[in-house]
């Protein structure tokens, strides 16, 4: 995933640099990744994180990012998933400490590439090595 992805769609982005979401995202974002933040609730305002704008759902993006990263509670999950298999998308990771294997089981079904319960920032380090 980390090899052929150029989008990342964060589910859950934090305007707050201090969250796990901000930093990871804006590290990836170092990287040469674009980051489509998705987080109806930074609507209207501030409308922007990381210098992109803000989405309320994977519906509303421009484009159909290549990996969608989540930073939601297990819960939502199985709702993310199904707008994942609604538009297409293929490769979905969710950060550490957040896990729903009935989710995942639907994803992997549904051809969708799932890593779950790993950081995405923490892996790419590894990746890089």
């Amino acid at each position: 995933m980390l090899d052929t992805a150029k989008t990342i769609a964060v589910i859950g982005l934090s305007d707050n640099p201090g969250r796990p979401s901000h930093a990871v995202s804006a590290y990836m974002q170092q990287q040469g990744y674009r980051i489509l933040p998705v987080n109806p609730g930074l609507l209207p305002e501030p409308g922007t994180v990381l210098g992109e704008r803000v989405y309320a759902s994977l519906t509303d993006l421009p484009q159909k990012p290549d990996l969608v990263n989540v930073f939601r509670v297990p819960a939502f999950l199985p709702a993310i998933v199904g707008e994942m298999l609604e538009l297409g998308l293929s490769d979905l990771w969710v950060q550490q400490g957040i896990v729903n294997q009935e989710a995942a089981a639907r994803a992997e079904e549904g051809g969708i590439r799932v890593v779950m319960d790993r950081c995405l920032m923490v892996e790419h380090r590894r990746h890089k090595r």
